[in-house]
């Protein structure tokens, strides 16, 4: 079977849940009637893939997978500072694949430049920018809507009025997130005070739970773990604690009421339907991470965690859900830095 696509008019060459751990990359398995007749996907991830973000990437890729829809290999931890670079053009001149996949943002600048010298690959990786003719698609994580509905969860339960958000960087993408969970919380609790803490990196696990110590000795009883790390924290001073990116309660079942999710299975499956069907463009792929199309949704609230969540106040949250997915109510988007943040030199 001819399997040759192309991007807008360029050939691509050859189209051929627990995560993957790994120090330095690998590669997933292949599929029983993988190879040639399926697109070949990489991953390129600038931290670890256990980092949420790069995590939730990499799971809708091995999902694809194991449907037997793609051939997907990946590397991890590639970091900075010319890396991303040098990983992109080795990984497009020897292995040819036919879509890349990845992280960017403090990589963007590099990536575009890779993406303009290889027209015929598809590149999609998130961006707080927007796409480039004729191949280079953008994404990005429009999970506001559920950080809101987590918000009210974590108003509603404090009993010391004092909550914690441990953050990565105050960029954006990041602020919108952050102030739409302070919003929620204020909805539930007028009175409540949200100290937040901006690590300036992606990937710190020590860095973070150390911010969430200093947020507990400050008077927090429910933490938000934007950044990985800080779920340890609250496990470790048996408090209430709130994931993000994945449904992170089976790192403490006893102290996770919830995440905040994001689900990159509608984007991922969107572009291998484009690149098949030889229609891909390059796009802003937004809409596929909010609410409306599934990319994005409240985990199941953990009834079992310390202290228990009321009856009422889990109503009221879904109640203020339903009307998130009916388009009756709106989140507001505020990308500012969250007033009182505590940021460290960069």
């Amino acid at each position: 079977m001819d399997v040759r696509r192309r991007v807008r008019g360029a050939s691509v060459f050859g189209l051929s849940a627990a995560l993957a751990l790994s120090a330095c990359g690998g590669a997933a398995a292949p599929t029983d009637g993988g190879g040639a007749d399926v697109p070949k996907v990489f991953g390129a991830f600038a931290t670890q893939i256990e980092e949420p973000w790069d995590g939730v990437i990499h799971a809708a890729l091995e999902g694809e997978q194991e449907e037997g829809r793609i051939e997907y290999s990946f590397t991890d931890d590639i970091g900075y500072a010319g890396d991303m670079e040098r990983v992109l053009r080795e990984t497009a001149e020897q292995d040819q694949p036919d879509i890349i996949f990845g992280d960017a943002f403090g990589n963007e600048e590099a990536v575009r430049v890779v993406a303009a010298d290889f027209p015929e690959i598809a590149f999609v990786f998130g961006s707080g920018g927007g796409p480039a003719e004729p191949n280079f698609s953008v994404f990005d994580n429009w999970i506001h809507e559920p950080a809101y509905l987590a918000g009210m969860l974590a108003g509603g339960v404090t009993e010391s009025n004092v909550i914690g958000v441990v953050g990565g960087y105050p960029v954006p993408e990041v602020n919108r997130i952050v102030n739409a969970f302070i919003a929620g919380a204020q909805e539930t609790n007028p009175d409540v005070e949200v100290k937040v803490t901006f690590l300036n990196s992606w990937f710190d696990p020590a860095a973070a739970k150390e911010a969430a110590l200093a947020q507990i000795g400050a008077g927090a009883d429910v933490l938000y773990a934007e950044r990985f790390g800080v779920i340890e924290a609250a496990q470790e001073n048996e408090l209430v604690a709130i994931g993000n990116m994945s449904d992170q309660k089976d790192l403490a079942p006893g102290n996770v009421a919830t995440s905040v999710t994001w689900n990159m299975v509608p984007t991922v499956a969107y572009v291998i339907d484009q690149v098949i069907a030889a229609s891909y463009t390059a796009q802003d792929l937004k809409d596929f991470s909010m609410v409306a199309k599934g990319g994005a949704a409240l985990a199941p609230i953990n009834a079992d965690v310390a202290g228990g969540i009321p009856d009422d106040l889990a109503t009221v949250i879904s109640k203020r859900e339903a009307e998130i997915k009916a388009g009756t109510f709106r989140v507001d988007i505020n990308e500012g830095t969250p007033p009182g943040s505590t940021i460290p030199d960069a």
